[in-house]
């Protein structure tokens, strides 16, 4: 039996714990920042990798995907580890990995040992993250909870603009003659402070549970993400040949495989890589349908903007980076502060930040121009996405924490897949609507619209989601 939880994340008194402490949850916090910000913060040094290295078109392209690609297939895996060798334990392994990799990668002596390093540094932090809302979902309680959850939204969210806005900065500074060096090199000395802080704040484990890696699950859920996932990153570069179909197509075949192993697995009293038991959990399935869709509007809305920013409005990447701390500022607010809200505004604050968020999208052509109004305009986005913080606090209330690894390895392939997802669609119609007019400005009129879309079916999944609670309640 599981606790519930009201929306202030109040619990029975024996549950009323503040957790580990804070210290402890800024270092499980900033081992996730570093693996957000190495998703983008690559991105502003690929003109000077291009020189240094003499790389081609399909070596930058790898070098930007290949830690995504990795990333996202391996989410769940690595959740699934953690369960079973320690959460504790798997993320300083995926630390590590990812320390060394970081080091690795930053010493690349040319393109193709950098792709391959990117690659399994993507790896490492698959191990890595996992074990965050793992420990989070294990080792914090009620409002303490739903505080770690709202900052653990705030640094995914704040992770990408800071990458932007980072690797601008360390190639500009061109430390110590490093160049594109000093966007990997960062990792290392911040790893290696939280790999020696670790084993004395980190807590331990209660006992890693047993029945080992459904390796069948494994090898049809691994190539159906990245049949998936590797077509959109690569398509809109290479023109979306036919290959890239034939990849989603056989990527739907390995889906419905991993469906029916599953099931198998779970009929023979096994233990699948998503437990039947997790999708069971009273508001889950709608907290997964919210959660795929308001990434795919952030990580698509950042993209989009920042070309339009270093196109017709002419800012560098570091002052392109700088003009979404207002966005940032106000999702945090919202994701840190709800629970000061009277409580009967709880369940109407989730819907009704989606629909700001939707209404803020459907305005961002008028106001492309730039300027103030511009700048209000992504802290209006900010605050309506700042929600997704109590959707994971009220998708997971009821999740056992014995099956913490499995719904937060769930929860963040969803969400790293939405943002490829909103990446390759919405970010496609920016480019061609770009290409065709020559104009970014133009292209945020379309991009707008589609975001509004996107974010409206969103609310629809919210709804459902407040309902299911307000039912849950009366029963």
């Amino acid at each position: 039996m599981t606790q519930t939880t009201d929306l202030r994340g109040v619990v029975p008194e024996r549950e009323a714990r503040s957790g580990p402490g804070g210290l402890t949850l800024g270092l499980l916090l900033l081992g996730q920042f570093m693996a957000i910000l190495d998703v983008n913060i690559v991105n502003v040094a690929l003109p000077t990798m291009r020189a240094d290295l003499h790389a081609s078109g399909a070596g930058l392209q790898l070098i930007v995907a290949g830690y995504t690609i990795t990333y996202a297939v391996l989410l769940i895996t690595g959740a699934r580890l953690g369960d079973i060798a320690g959460h504790r334990r798997a993320y300083h392994a995926g630390l590590a990995a990812f320390t060394v990799l970081s080091l690795a990668c930053g010493l690349a002596p040319s393109t193709w040992p950098l792709v391959g390093f990117r690659f399994l540094q993507g790896a490492g932090a698959a191990l890595m993250t996992p074990q965050v809302m793992s420990m989070i979902q294990r080792n914090f309680a009620g409002a303490a909870r739903a505080r770690a959850l709202g900052l653990y939204s705030a640094v995914i969210a704040g992770g990408v603009v800071v990458g932007q806005a980072a690797g601008g900065l360390l190639v500009s500074a061109d430390l110590f003659g490093a160049g594109w060096r000093t966007v990997f090199l960062v990792n290392v000395p911040i790893g290696a402070v939280l790999l020696a802080a670790g084993p004395r704040l980190l807590p331990r484990d209660g006992g890693a549970r047993g029945g080992g890696v459904d390796v069948p699950g494994l090898l049809t859920l691994s190539p159906a993400v990245l049949l998936f996932v590797v077509p959109l990153i690569l398509g809109h570069e290479l023109g979306w040949p036919l290959w890239g179909w034939f990849s989603l197509a056989a990527s739907a075949a390995f889906l419905a495989a991993f469906v029916a192993v599953e099931r198998g697995a779970a009929a023979r009293g096994g233990r699948p890589l998503i437990s039947p038991r997790v999708l069971r959990a009273p508001r889950l399935l709608p907290a997964c349908g919210a959660l795929m869709l308001a990434p795919g509007t952030w990580g698509s809305f950042l993209f989009t903007t920042t070309l339009h920013l270093q196109g017709d409005l002419r800012m560098s990447p570091l002052r392109s980076g700088l003009a979404f701390v207002p966005c940032v500022a106000a999702f945090a607010l919202v994701g840190l502060n709800w629970q000061r809200l009277p409580a009967r505004w709880h369940r109407r604050v989730i819907p009704a930040g989606f629909a700001l968020a939707a209404a803020g999208y459907l305005c961002v052509g008028p106001v492309a121009g730039g300027g103030v109004a511009y700048e209000l305009l992504t802290a209006v986005i900010g605050f309506g996405l700042g929600v997704m913080s109590i959707i994971m606090t009220v998708g997971l209330e009821h999740v056992p924490a014995a099956d913490a690894a499995d719904a937060s390895g769930l929860l963040l392939t969803l969400m790293q897949i939405s943002q490829v997802i909103g990446i390759a669609t919405i970010g496609t119609l920016f480019l061609t609507a770009a290409e065709s007019s020559g104009s970014t400005r133009h292209a945020e009129y379309g991009t707008g619209w589609a975001l509004g879309a996107v974010a409206l079916v969103g609310t629809a999944f919210t709804v459902l989601l407040v309902r299911g609670r307000a039912g849950a309640r009366d029963a």
